[in-house]
């Protein structure tokens, strides 16, 4: 096997992969795929809160209204006290918190685990009148439009041609 063969991108990708030396040893396969079965498990950890979030925190949506800036935040097993929202001028900080705690056949596990969210606000929202609500494991930040900002907007209509 050459060294350019261990680049994915010099590989000829039409030609098919020639067969590893390894293939025929039960040992060599066997290890292979617990390999892949250590790694499909672990790599469910990975995300802070469990499987319905990223390894790089939470999922996020960012929206835009004529009257505001919307910001929703999916936070499963949290409670609104774990979550803290600040904001200023010009970013919104998510920042949120759990602990867990369990005892089992007298050993005790404990895990803390946490994250930030770091959105820029644009110029135009009006950071004194900022809300948020935490419903059901999401979090939905509202930030409202200046009556400046919102004067600003000019709708153009769309011609096809």
């Amino acid at each position: 096997m050459a060294l350019n063969d261990l680049i994915p991108w010099s590989r000829d990708h039409n030609q098919t992969p020639a067969r590893r030396q390894d293939d025929d040893n039960p040992v060599m396969s066997l290890q292979r795929d617990l390999n892949r079965v250590f790694e499909d498990f672990w790599g469910r950890f990975d995300s802070p809160f469990g499987g319905d979030m990223r390894a790089d925190g939470p999922r996020t949506d960012v929206s835009e209204t004529d009257d505001a800036m919307l910001v929703s935040v999916d936070l499963p097993g949290l409670d609104d006290k774990d979550v803290e929202v600040n904001v200023t001028e010009d970013m919104l900080t998510i920042r949120g918190s759990r602990e867990d705690k369990s005892e089992k056949d007298g050993f005790t596990s404990q895990s803390r685990r946490s994250f930030q969210r770091m959105i820029p606000v644009p110029a135009g929202v009006d950071s004194g009148k900022v809300e948020a609500e935490f419903k059901r494991g999401v979090l939905t930040v509202t930030l409202p439009k200046t009556e400046e900002s919102k004067a600003r907007v000019k709708r153009i209509d769309v011609k096809s041609g």
